[in-house]
């Protein structure tokens, strides 16, 4: 991953995703998951997980249909939920430089906005539990859409919901199907990998991919003081 010299526009406001991105959750939903598949006798490998990262429930459910078929899909979702219900009201960790970037936008008077692939009941209970909730100016989920990730309907609401052009939000996202959603609404995303690392078909996307949200705040405090000097 390579830092560049600025970013080149400057934001009116920023849409962030959720899980992987603020939330150190990915690790924890997988985790649920495949502990429920064992406690079912179903030792699945790794890289089904990780190909759910991003998606939708809907994506989620067809790739364990096709693993283990529909019956063993319900029990091991339902098991899932169980755990990962427990893992939420504990509060799901921060990611690295969650609470610097939301300082700083805030304190810039920046809008703010979530766009998120988890259904607005759980995303409003993970956020809350994790204090993040008031720090959000909207909240957009797949259940207030028709199409989730990675078409750009969640992206666009957010903006809608912001009172801004997509062209003017800067989109914080891990997955690539979320950075594909953020292109696809005409918005500039910037990716910092959780748990998937961009190969080469997602970096021939051409956005920009930095190590962490800290890097990302970087840019912005640049961008933004280059701005004012105008």
């Amino acid at each position: 991953m390579t830092t560049p010299a600025s970013l080149p526009f400057t934001p009116v406001a920023v849409i962030f995703d959720m899980d992987g991105l603020m939330l150190d959750s990915e690790r924890a939903i997988i985790g649920c998951l495949a502990d429920a598949a064992r406690e079912l006798g179903h030792d699945l490998p790794e890289v089904l997980w990780l190909a759910m990262v991003g998606h939708s429930e809907a994506v989620c459910r067809h790739l364990l249909d096709e693993a283990v078929g529909e019956t063993q899909r319900d029990l091991i979702l339902q098991r899932s939920h169980v755990l990962y219900d427990a893992v939420v009201a504990a509060g799901v960790p921060h990611r690295p430089g969650i609470l610097a970037m939301l300082d700083f936008l805030q304190a810039r008077g920046i809008p703010r906005a979530v766009a998120t692939s988890t259904r607005r009941p759980l995303a409003l209970k993970k956020l809350k539990a994790s204090g993040l909730l008031p720090r959000f100016d909207a909240i957009c989920t797949s259940s207030d859409v028709e199409h989730p990730k990675p078409a750009p309907d969640v992206y666009l609401l957010a903006a809608r919901s912001l009172g801004v052009e997509p062209a003017w939000c800067l989109v914080l996202e891990d997955s690539p199907t979320g950075v594909r959603a953020a292109l696809a609404a005409g918005m500039y995303p910037i990716q910092i990998p959780d748990l998937l690392e961009p190969d080469d078909t997602v970096r021939a996307l051409g956005h920009l991919i930095l190590p962490s949200l800290d890097d990302a705040r970087v840019l912005l405090d640049q961008r933004l003081a280059a701005h004012a000097d105008i």
